[in-house]
């Protein structure tokens, strides 16, 4: 065999193979079709991060500036209507226990509570006249979350996996990174791949642990080496491998063997992702994190929530920078006593002035760093949460539940800076244009629309029907978008 021939066999073999595997991967074989052929229309965006309010972060305290409040503050309220409340009767009108102040070029006004983010208001886009169909934390969750009311159905992050793939080999496509302290309501199933294959479902990280990745390394002192370990995962894939074979069809298995394969090479890049030593002193005070240092905690506290969302806000920066396509982070862990969420029945002011200052600071944190680093252009952040509370006083210091109407606000990926769309009523009560709503399915369609797709074409055949993430409802807000 001459030279040519050898370069030719060696080239045409594994080597080629795998050549031509990474071409692919990033779009440099002469016949590989550009994103933009594959998609339904040219993107402006192609990741996505998910800031998720647990408990329901109130409207009216945060972002949605009503002056009738404060003219109104400790008078009977009425509405003109009777009002039915989760858990209580309609108590005073209640304005929001701290100051309010325009921002930005757009003068939008912005409460205390959340004051770091008056920085970002021209980069953001909000949406006031948000409607959910449940007032209980469960299905409200799930709705945001999957886009529908009931288990069973994928979340957001795993629709978007699903349709666009993975932009890493190394690292997982959806990420979840919950509060430090537990769930939301309903847990794991909110990132769940439902009916779509199982290899599509959320990956579980907690930076603010002392495991962030679990089961990712043998404990220390255990009688497992690295030998032993690659041994048994050679045995284990054999086995699966013929497991898979007597039950064609079954996708939860090939998603258990690909997730074993993806932990062994995130063995390699996790640990860099969530090693935060490397990041400079001014990047870490810009997070609101003093050290790399933490300790997680039961109740709510100014510090903690700035250290936990802080933290959780940077590794996402990190993770989208090595190729994760959706991020969800989760401010707030199911109801606990002393008070862990964004639940403030008892005492508002006590429970979201912490978590208000924590996201906040992390929140306007990523859009900054984001923004100077070049990503924020193809990178969308929602701030949801599963609905609003109401304009009146629960007992003397909190607020009930208000389905009926309360805030999102996007950022990011095309979407236009300094803008309002949606407005509620004088009361923030209800939507100021009651036969108009917006709803979960439009904000989905939106994203959708920014990374390339058409959400009514995104579909996978369930129980003899089309499902998708937008149900049978949705439109892209079009006066959001830049």
């Amino acid at each position: 065999m001459d030279r040519r021939e050898f370069l030719m066999s060696a080239g045409g073999g594994l080597g080629g193979i795998a050549l031509a595997s990474l071409l692919q991967n990033d779009q440099l074989l002469a016949d590989a079709a550009p994103t933009t052929q594959i998609l339904h229309h040219p993107p402006r965006a192609k990741r996505v991060i998910q800031l998720y309010m647990s408990g329901a972060a109130s409207q009216c305290d945060t972002f949605d500036y009503k002056p009738e409040l404060i003219k109104d503050n400790g008078n009977p309220w009425d509405p003109g209507e009777q009002v039915q409340l989760f858990q209580s009767s309609p108590g005073k009108t209640m304005q929001a226990p701290w100051k309010w102040k325009q921002y930005g070029e757009s003068g939008k006004w912005i409460n205390e509570c959340v004051a770091p983010l008056g920085e970002c208001v021209d980069d953001m886009a909000f949406i006031h006249n948000m409607v959910s169909k449940s007032n209980v934390h469960g299905p409200a969750t799930f709705m945001q979350a999957t886009g529908f009311i009931l288990p069973g159905f994928p979340g957001m992050g795993a629709w978007i996996s699903y349709g666009l793939g993975s932009l890493t080999d190394n690292l997982p496509t959806f990420v979840v990174l919950p509060d430090p302290r537990g769930f939301a309501p309903n847990g794991a199933a909110n990132w769940s791949a439902g009916f779509l294959p199982a290899n599509n479902q959320g990956t579980m990280i907690r930076p603010n642990s002392r495991t962030p990745i679990s089961n990712l390394f043998p404990p220390s002192n255990n009688f497992i080496t690295r030998q032993s370990d690659r041994d048994v995962l050679a045995a284990l894939k054999q086995l699966n491998q013929r497991h898979e074979q007597e039950r064609a069809g079954d996708s939860r298995l090939n998603a258990r063997i690909q997730s074993y394969e993806l932990a062994a090479k995130m063995q390699l890049q996790a640990p860099e992702v969530l090693d935060l030593s490397n990041e400079t002193k001014s990047t870490l005070n810009m997070y609101g994190l003093n050290s790399t240092e933490f300790e997680v905690q039961e109740g709510i506290s100014e510090a903690a929530e700035i250290a936990y969302f802080g933290r959780n806000c940077l590794v996402a920066r990190r993770m989208l920078e090595q190729g994760v396509r959706f991020v969800q982070i989760w401010s707030g862990a199911d109801n606990g006593h002393p008070r862990r969420n964004w639940d403030s029945h008892e005492d508002l002011k006590r429970d979201h002035w912490p978590l208000g200052r924590g996201m906040s600071i992390g929140a306007s944190a990523l859009i900054k760093d984001l923004k100077q680093r070049g990503m924020l252009d193809d990178t969308i952040i929602l701030w949801t949460t599963e609905f609003g509370r109401m304009p009146c006083s629960q007992g003397s210091k909190g607020r009930d539940h208000n389905p009926f109407v309360f805030s999102n606000w996007l950022a990011g990926g095309g979407i236009k800076g300094g803008t309002t769309y949606g407005e509620s009523d004088q009361w923030s009560f209800k939507p100021a244009d009651p036969a108009n709503p917006t709803m979960c399915y439009d904000v989905h369609a939106t994203i959708l629309h920014q990374l390339g797709i058409d959400h009514e074409k995104l579909t996978f055949r369930h129980n003899g029907i089309d499902r998708r993430l937008t149900d049978v409802h949705g439109h892209v807000i079009k006066e959001i978008i830049s």
